[in-house]
């Protein structure tokens, strides 16, 4: 009855739970983000609510003492404004900052230290700074803005001790209803991922269908690789990096318009075709610059590219300068 419904009955496989972390389809609970956000604030108000109390509380005396004899001019407006922005910076920078860090935590944790690469795409329409600090340093603001923050001044003042004791209690009753909340987002994700036989079925089918693909170009690899070194035999001249690079070359004036690279590798095939052409008296011949450029911009199989051809011309008539007899009984029997 389950399969003609298809109805999802399969646990998911590895393949689906890592497609589901890239679309950032994890667990994941608001509520265990409240709480590390608010035991952030927690951590920031006891290691640094004093401190902060002590600037607050300093800053405004020296402002409101010093006020009948404040010069307003646009340079000492911008000294105050920066010295504002510095006091509000020390005094929220370390709550924002725990609060910041305790939020990324909980998002890691929830979603393992992994992240979703296909929702992570910015999206700068979302954000608006300009605006925003318009809105922020209006003068319709301004009031408001130090009315609020008198006022909530006046009421950390009479209720700091018990804030912070009434914040813990909350904090750990919220860090009860967060595990609950995160054991069920658990189970509904696990319940989300499970599979239909036929989904199954598909994906087994698929995982096969790649591993043949890489197994036909594996033996293609191997086919092009094998022809290359069979052709080392039978080239004029190896140019070498001395060891990393290797880059065989043939050239016959009767079938060819150029000289042709039969063959080039790197790093262990560099070491397979010097061997063979050692091993078949084939001149290696070192040149650094030559040797990067060939394997750079030439293809095996392909002629030399045309601003290297004076490079190759005076490899080749170097190697036919110091093995004559060779190539000259080589031409008469082709």
């Amino acid at each position: 009855m389950s399969e003609q419904t298809g109805e999802k009955t399969e646990q998911p496989t590895q393949r689906r739970l890592e497609e589901a972390i890239k679309k950032g389809q994890t667990p994941r609970s608001a509520e265990v983000q409240t709480v590390f956000v608010l035991f952030g604030g927690v951590a920031g108000l006891t290691l640094c609510g004093r401190e902060t109390w002590h600037l607050f509380v300093n800053t405004e005396v020296q402002t409101f003492t010093h006020l009948y004899d404040t010069t307003v001019s646009t340079n000492s407006l911008q000294g105050y404004a920066v010295q504002a922005t510095l006091v509000i910076f020390k005094c929220a920078g370390p709550f924002v900052l725990l609060s910041m860090l305790a939020g990324l935590l909980a998002g890691a944790i929830q979603n393992r230290f992994q992240t979703a690469s296909e929702v992570l795409t910015p999206d700068w329409n979302r954000v608006n700074p300009v605006e925003g600090f318009k809105r922020f340093f209006s003068s319709q603001s301004l009031v408001p803005t130090l009315l609020g923050a008198a006022k909530f001044a006046v009421v950390i003042l009479l209720t700091f001790s018990e804030i912070r004791a009434i914040v813990l209690r909350v904090s750990m009753a919220l860090l009860v209803v967060a595990i609950v909340d995160y054991g069920y987002q658990f189970w509904k994700v696990g319940r989300d991922l499970m599979m239909t036989r036929d989904e199954l079925k598909e994906e087994a089918k698929s995982s096969e269908a790649n591993q043949q693909v890489k197994k036909a170009r594996h033996r293609r690899r191997r086919t092009t690789k094998a022809k290359q070194l069979a052709e080392v035999a039978r080239a004029d001249v190896v140019v070498t990096n001395p060891t990393h690079i290797a880059i065989a070359l043939r050239y016959d004036r009767k079938t060819m318009k150029a000289p042709k690279v039969i063959a080039k590798g790197i790093r262990l095939n560099a070491q397979q075709i010097r061997e063979i052409a050692v091993k078949h008296q084939v001149p290696i011949l070192e040149n650094k610059p030559l040797a990067r450029m060939l394997f750079k911009h030439a293809k095996v199989g392909g002629e030399v590219p045309a601003q290297l051809y004076a490079a190759v011309a005076e490899v080749l008539a170097w190697v036919y300068r110091i093995n004559r007899y060779r190539y000259f009984s080589e031409r008469n029997q082709t």
